[in-house]
């Protein structure tokens, strides 16, 4: 559905590595392919394709982060669009081989997220749901004020944005207290949300998206993460969503939990 978070994918230094590690961590397995700039796998998680690992060119610098990729049915249009409303687009539109059409673009405060327009799927390949371990399940922009970002996305992808106060988050979301969310709506259910968390957003960072993935116990998931040679964030805690915590891999791009209720 187009404007549905339908992508996760991250760019490090050293692929092996960061396989390994999720893979102890998710249980993922690996196959190669679409070919980037470098070599790229996706991850499946009980046969279903749930995300993207790709390696940094060398030479090249960039952040090492999750980065979630928004449905369209036309990534040249949505690319445009991002410009009209103030946005960047640093990378494409391309053809990832045969797999789809892809940009890598930032709002206009600076946060960055992907487009994808996906070629047909094999029908062995299934979205994944909340119901699989190791898959993505939600995904929130962290920002300093939320109106902005209110206005861009719904501009870009047709989002129906409901300002609610709550959201899926751990200590950097502040789920229930009433603070400056915003949920982003396809169709009338809920994909993605917007948090405004004011001057707690670090400076040295600026605004990101969060992505969340689902675990069956997060406390022992923390665990694994600190003997895997990454480090936890935020410590597990209870939301009205599920017991949430946020964690670092190996090459510090961090990530969310979440075991629902």
């Amino acid at each position: 559905m187009p404007g549905t978070p339908c992508w996760a994918s991250l760019l490090v230094q050293e692929l092996a590595r960061s396989q390994e590690f999720y893979h102890q961590l998710f249980g993922w397995e690996f196959y190669s392919g679409p070919r980037q700039p470098g070599p790229y796998v996706r991850a499946l998680a009980d046969g279903h394709e749930v995300a993207g690992l790709g390696e940094i060119v060398p030479g090249r610098r960039l952040n090492v982060a999750w980065l979630p990729y928004m449905a369209s049915d036309d990534a040249d249009a949505t690319a445009g669009l991002i410009r009209e409303r103030g946005g960047t687009v640093a990378v494409g539109p391309l053809d990832a081989d045969n797999a789809g059409r892809m940009a890598i673009a930032a709002d206009t405060a600076g946060a960055g997220f992907g487009v994808w327009q996906p070629a047909p799927q094999p029908e062995s390949l299934s979205p994944a749901t909340a119901e699989v371990p190791g898959a993505p399940v939600w995904y929130e922009l962290i920002t300093r004020e939320s109106s902005a970002a209110g206005s861009f996305y719904p501009a870009v992808f047709g989002y129906e944005p409901t300002a609610d106060g709550t959201g899926n988050g751990d200590g950097d979301s502040n789920v229930g207290n009433g603070r400056d969310y915003v949920t982003l709506h396809v169709n009338g259910e809920p994909v993605a949300g917007i948090h405004g968390v004011g001057q707690a957003l670090p400076r040295d960072r600026g605004p990101y998206w969060k992505t969340y993935f689902a675990v069956t116990d997060t406390d022992e998931t923390m665990r694994r993460v600190a003997e895997l040679g990454g480090s936890v964030v935020h410590l597990p805690a209870d939301t009205p969503h599920g017991r949430v915590a946020t964690a670092a891999d190996p090459e510090g791009a961090q990530f969310s939990v979440i075991a629902h209720i």
